[in-house]
């Protein structure tokens, strides 16, 4: 007995210790990722910048713990920011030792707007005289669009090109949530306003079809430009080879096609790499990623003047308050409040670019940023850069900025609200629960869920998105100098791309962040300043230690369960945390 007691003990003793060991390692081991990439890359004679893209595109990449767990356990899955690609093609162009930029092109989960910034971007490097190269073994559509803006188009000999067009298929809860006995009680203002469908219907509905069919090909039409363009292959020919599906022919028939410029393995591709770079197959090629490219110094001057250009960045939802159950943040009503005072208050702030990348959210919390960014307004110029959406309530805190700049790709509009409140009365009849109530007054027990709205408390709820999507109207008229009447013209929940918003007046002009600095810089009047983003990267120890550990490895295997439904679901599982009146595009576009 006296031995088990002794090598139990070991045991523990030895368990507590290699947790402390491993625990002290890993810490070491964050330190040394967070050190090194601080670290200024020297760029050598020759080098090729290369864009190894595979993974997901965001505004800006924060220190997170899924960073440190992929670098830890060698997990190719990468987060990059949509600044640091645009920043690195700029300090390459820049640089005379770089020689030119390769494109490996595996998958990216992205949207059309940020590829297009990426692309524009590209094709300013281009000026420079300097090579691109793409190549991949099997290009994505969107990749694929990207792509074809470089000088050669490599493909793999039995590799293939994804050319088709773009379909948007939507899905559909109403059976599913029939038959577990939930009803989903609609209040909505817009004949747009499509959010609310999957829930209450089987297809979509005309409105919602018209508008789809419109946005989805303003959108595939900015594609087949783009590609158009640096191909030079005439849109018509384009449209018939997505209606041929190449990608299930011989990868010689894209070369025949001239959707690419040659067959060729990935093996070989360093050497033919090496010869635009001009330097001898026995030689080595000096690749430069992602990662050196951002620690790389920039080739200008210092400014010294102290005038600061402030990018705000605006991503993800808006709430009204942090999610117990998010994992990527968001646009929080009273952080982004809080911060857009501190930059109203400090002087050395001459204008502000918001960058709004978001599909709305909370109508409440819309409005306290929009009165935020209106204040901020009677100070400094605020000028709006829009990406892949600032739709709805992405709209509604863009609208009173003194200038709004979209890609052309871009989703947005989408002016009106809706409620959702779900009843479950049915369903807890099926398990087995029953509820009573005993109250003092007519609506003491609004909004519970357990039964149907009556006809009085459907009028209230409607009341208020009523007056919700006026006080929207208004402020979109104010904004842009329309009257209430033209912007209902062009309101009812209509979604439009960037394109179509300048046309109907909802945008100022067409182009990407760079755009929008120019424009900044003009409004404040200044020569010598310094861009500053804000709000500051929070580091990955304050990452660590706010986190919700149960709350993250949940989504991460829900993730790797349900794919591309996870959102859906996502959305179904919170739906307490949701704010009641909602203004935002729908959960899921599903634009393929």
């Amino acid at each position: 007995m006296k031995d088990f007691f002794k090598f139990t003990l070991a045991t523990v003793t030895g368990i507590i210790v290699s947790s402390i060991v491993l625990f002290f390692i890993g810490i070491m081991v964050i330190f040394g990722i967070v050190s090194s990439s601080d670290t200024e890359t020297v760029v050598k004679k020759n080098s090729v910048m290369m864009l190894d893209l595979d993974g997901t595109l965001v505004e800006r990449t924060q220190e997170s713990l899924e960073g440190i767990f992929s670098s830890l356990t060698g997990n190719n899955s990468t987060v990059y920011g949509l600044n640091d690609i645009l920043a690195s093609i700029k300090k390459a162009k820049e640089n005379e030792n770089i020689k030119g930029i390769y494109i490996q092109a595996s998958s990216l989960e992205s949207q059309y707007a940020s590829l297009q910034a990426i692309r524009n971007a590209l094709s300013d490097f281009k000026e420079s005289g300097k090579f691109i190269v793409a190549y991949s073994d099997n290009y994505t559509q969107r990749l694929y669009y990207l792509s074809s803006v470089a000088d050669k188009v490599l493909l793999n000999p039995k590799g293939m090109i994804e050319w088709r067009g773009i379909a948007s298929v939507p899905i559909f809860y109403k059976d599913l949530l029939q038959k577990v006995g939930i009803e989903m009680q609609i209040f909505k203002m817009g004949t747009y306003k499509s959010a609310v469908e999957p829930f209450i219907a089987t297809e979509m509905s005309p409105a919602n079809k018209e508008q789809v069919t419109e946005y989805i090909n303003s959108i595939w039409g900015e594609v087949v430009k783009g590609v158009s363009t640096s191909r030079k292959i005439s849109s018509d020919s384009l449209n018939i080879f997505a209606d041929r599906m190449l990608m299930f022919y011989p990868a010689e028939e894209s070369i025949k096609c001239g959707l690419a410029d040659t067959l060729i393995y990935k093996n070989n591709v360093r050497d033919y790499l090496k010869r635009l770079a001009n330097i001898d197959k026995d030689e080595r090629l000096p690749i430069l990623g992602l990662g050196d490219m951002i620690n790389v110094k920039k080739n200008i001057p210092k400014d010294k003047s102290g005038n600061i250009i402030a990018i705000y960045y605006a991503a993800g939802e808006i709430t009204d308050q942090p999610s117990s159950v998010a994992t990527d943040g968001g646009i929080v009503g009273n952080e982004v409040i809080s911060d857009l005072r501190k930059l109203k208050e400090d002087d050395d702030v001459k204008a502000v670019i918001l960058r709004v990348n978001s599909p709305g959210g909370s109508a409440f919390a819309s409005e306290q940023i929009w009165h935020a960014i209106k204040e901020l307004k009677t100070e400094k110029p605020v000028i709006v850069s829009m990406g892949d959406y600032a739709a709805s309530g992405g709209y509604y805190i863009s609208c009173v900025a003194d200038t709004i700049v979209a890609e052309p790709t871009t989703l947005t509009g989408s002016i009106g609200i809706f409620g959702m409140i779900p009843n479950v009365k049915e369903l807890t009849e099926k398990v087995g629960l029953t509820f009573d109530v005993v109250k003092t007054n007519k609506f003491a027990d609004f909004g519970n869920i357990m039964r149907p709205f009556n006809n009085d408390e459907k009028a209230l709820m409607q009341m208020m998105i009523t007056e919700g999507y006026n006080t929207f109207i208004t402020r979109c008229a104010e904004g842009r100098h329309m009257t209430k009447e033209a912007i209902e013209k062009i309101a009812e929940g209509r979604v439009w791309t960037g394109e179509m918003a300048k046309n109907l007046g909802l945008v100022d002009e067409l182009g990407g962040i760079d755009k929008a600095l120019d424009i900044a810089v003009k409004k404040a009047d200044i020569e010598g300043y310094t861009v500053v983003a804000y709000p500051a990267k929070k580091d990955i120890f304050s990452t660590l230690f706010e986190s919700v550990p149960g709350n993250y490895v949940e989504s991460k295997l829900l993730k790797s369960k349900l794919g591309d439904y996870y959102k859906n679901f996502s959305l179904l599982k919170n739906l307490s945390e949701q704010s009641m009146i909602q203004a935002r595009l729908p959960f899921e576009l599903n634009v393929k």
